[in-house]
């Protein structure tokens, strides 16, 4: 795949993230108390309605910065912080692992879970963007390569 294309699958990818990603932090923030908690003697506690609301802006700023170094072509850089990025949308397996969460209305249901499958995307694009970040990096945008060593004479 081509830096444009690839360029374009990022755009729309990270677009339905973000979006994807307001509907659930703001339902989990506003509506807090409609959220399952892990119980007294759970290994985890549930983060604060605080932390879910700082934590969207952190994982967020993750992604406009990956995106940022995508557009400057430092590739692996945007991987590392979409990444990041990524985290956003996984840590909703957390509210699976939680008791009574499977009993969350349908709609709440749909926006978690797609939290999830656009963190995952956002991950597997990043995996793949590191992999290939040599095609991906023009070759006028590449530091010269070294000339070889002349033999001492």
């Amino acid at each position: 795949m081509s830096y444009l294309r690839a360029t374009r699958v990022l755009c729309w990818l990270l677009g339905i993230a973000v979006l994807v990603s307001v509907v659930h932090y703001v339902d989990n923030y506003v509506n807090y108390d409609d959220y399952p908690v892990p119980g007294p003697d759970a290994a985890v506690p549930a983060p604060s309605a605080t932390l879910v609301a700082v934590g969207w802006f952190v994982f967020t700023a993750f992604g406009a910065a990956g995106l940022l170094l995508w557009f400057r072509r430092h590739i692996t850089s945007a991987a590392i912080a979409l990444t990041g990025y990524s985290l956003s949308g996984l840590i909703g397996i957390g509210h699976y692992l939680v008791p009574g969460a499977t009993g969350m209305v349908w709609w709440r249901q749909a926006h978690v879970v797609l939290d999830i499958v656009c963190g995952a995307a956002v991950f597997g694009f990043a995996l793949w963007a590191a992999k290939n970040s040599d095609e991906l990096i023009p070759p006028g945008a590449k530091p010269p390569a070294k000339p070889p060593a002349r033999p001492s004479a």
